[in-house]
């Protein structure tokens, strides 16, 4: 996808946000639809056999604060076990936090009771990372896409459902035959889609992402990506869209966070952020992404990180990425950075930004 340069912003500091701010959630037209708030997740790491004792902790999420506005894709990045998927599922309540609110239409998730949980949940849908494994193999495919009709009572019978699958399978690309078959029978090209007809169903606000594309083959993530587009669109949906792959990022997000070890080190525009990150970490993630020409490739400079990332049951203090960043400085280690917005809607967690 082609994008027409921007001139940079001016590096003017920008007074950092006041308590309770939700980064990114000011300066747009379109209205707010899920507000996550120092939301954390810890597990507790036990010892003993007969006898279970609490040891320590695991901050799987630690503090991570971020807003998605109605009509937009946000991308959520970062590498593997930097909590990427713990913050969705305690976004969907499949893991209650351990602190901060997940706001979604303004009502926070953690404290509705169970019926009012359940009405929500019909507006917030998942596309799961696995097409192979997030289907039941003994349904088939219009009862597996049908199933949320019924549940919710949103057809008078299954046989309705059934029809209506059929339907929502024509939307995602797939032959209204199919709704006869069982997953086995399917390429995971065509899984994915039954998931995402499945997500499409309750006709939700918004629709969380679970790194849909990354068990597929490239040249069927370019087809499912253009997809998830195409109905955007068309239904004027909301993405929240979690990967680890920074170009296919790059061409679905609108806005994007970056995580590290459980926080959050960047919030940008998509533009802002491929142009001119301003967070050492995501400096290097954009490093490591191959470039399609080789000698471009064979000159540019590569950033290379020391060690291995830290575990997150004994993160280090300060700045978590400090053991790891080239520009680190004594002060680093001194105290954990705040998110701040260093340049209109472009925040970052570093002191030296």
């Amino acid at each position: 996808m082609t994008e027409a340069p921007v001139s940079p912003d001016p590096r003017a500091q920008a007074p950092g946000p006041s308590e309770g701010s939700i980064p990114g959630a000011g300066g747009s037209r379109n209205r707010i639809i899920l507000e996550v708030r120092n939301l954390k997740k810890y597990f507790p790491v036990t010892s003993g056999v007969l006898t279970q004792r609490i040891v320590g902790v695991i901050k799987a999420v630690d503090d991570v604060s971020f807003s998605v506005r109605e009509g937009e894709t946000l991308g959520l990045v970062g590498e593997s076990g930097c909590g990427k998927t713990t913050t969705v599922r305690c976004i969907l309540q499949l893991e209650r936090p351990s602190g901060g609110e997940v706001l979604f239409e303004g009502k926070d998730l953690a404290r509705v009771d169970e019926a009012e949980l359940r009405a929500l949940r019909r507006r917030i849908q998942v596309i799961f990372q696995d097409p192979y494994g997030s289907l039941n193999p003994r349904m088939t495919v219009g009862q597996i896409v049908g199933e949320p009709l019924t549940v919710h009572g949103l057809v008078a019978s299954r046989g309705a459902g059934f029809a209506r699958a059929a339907e929502l399978l024509s939307v995602v690309g797939l032959s209204g035959n199919l709704a006869d078959r069982y997953p086995h029978e399917l390429s995971g090209g065509q899984r994915q889609r039954v998931g995402i007809a499945r997500a499409l169903a309750l006709e939700p606000r918004l629709i969380v992402c679970d790194e849909p594309v990354s068990a597929l083959d490239v040249s069927i993530q370019a087809q499912i990506i253009n997809l998830l587009q195409g109905l955007q669109e068309e239904f004027g949906l909301t993405y929240l869209f979690v990967a680890h792959d920074l170009s296919v990022v790059r061409h679905i997000s609108d806005r994007v966070v970056v995580m590290y070890l459980g926080k959050v080190m960047e919030i940008a525009d998509r533009q802002a952020l491929y142009e001119d990150p301003l967070h050492p970490y995501t400096k290097a993630l954009l490093a490591a992404v191959p470039i399609p020409d080789p000698t471009l490739e064979a000159t540019r400079e590569h950033t290379v990180l020391r060690g291995e990332p830290p575990s997150p049951a004994d993160p280090p203090a300060g700045c978590v990425f400090h053991p790891r960043c080239p520009i680190a400085i004594a002060e680093c280690s001194q105290g954990v950075p705040p998110l701040r917005e260093v340049r209109p809607g472009h925040w970052a967690a570093c002191i030296r930004a």
